[in-house]
């Protein structure tokens, strides 16, 4: 997993409520295991027309934002069904941060073991970056894990708070496989002592 130390990018407004796992990623792009090609799909039915094309109202296919690293939506990101094709979604088309006042607990950790960073405002500073991410390609913020901020366009920062683990893990780029990875020898020791002492095992 990609380490998230600071990143600076184009934030995308999505000022919606309550935008659950099937807006994020339709049923039936979950045939797939593979993390990679899902970009496409991400918001497909506000993103398609009827006939296939593109919506040119939806934000996501508006020149500004096409490379839009950081999402700032509105309260309750990825409820729904769990779905870990939702995150996989927004990582392979370049999100690797969203911003809102509250998410899904089980998208919200599923992010992180994704390389996302999902970060939880107030309703007054998710506002103050909402008004932020609508000034188009001039809409940058820089997110800074290591120092749990947020800067935006005009200087203005906020802070928030993370759990120190899962900052740790992000910070490392360590996924659950990762953290066991980091355990190996440890657990190398326990099997071989398990071998000694139940040979028929």
């Amino acid at each position: 997993m990609d380490k998230f130390t600071t990143l600076t990018g184009v934030a995308a407004p999505l000022p919606l409520i309550n935008i659950d796992t099937d807006m994020i990623i339709p049923k039936q792009f979950l045939k797939t295991i593979k993390r990679t090609g899902l970009g496409m799909a991400l918001f497909h039915e506000m993103r398609t027309n009827d006939d296939g094309s593109e919506n040119p109202d939806f934000i996501l296919n508006q020149p500004a934002y096409r490379n839009a690293k950081i999402l700032v939506a509105g309260d309750n990101f990825g409820c729904g069904s769990s779905r870990e094709h939702a995150p996989w979604a927004l990582l392979d088309f370049g999100i690797r941060c969203v911003i809102s006042t509250s998410f899904a607990d089980i998208f919200y950790n599923n992010c992180f073991k994704n390389g996302i960073l999902p970060i939880r405002v107030s309703e007054d500073e998710l506002e103050k970056l909402m008004d932020d991410a609508e000034r188009g390609s001039n809409a940058t913020l820089t997110v800074d894990l290591e120092a749990q901020e947020i800067k935006g366009p005009d200087g203005g920062t906020i802070s928030f708070e993370i759990d120190p683990h899962l900052k740790h893990c992000l910070l490392n780029g360590l996924d659950d496989i990762g953290q066991t990875m980091q355990r190996a020898e440890t657990i190398a020791g326990f099997e071989h002592k398990m071998e000694e002492a139940r040979p028929w095992v």
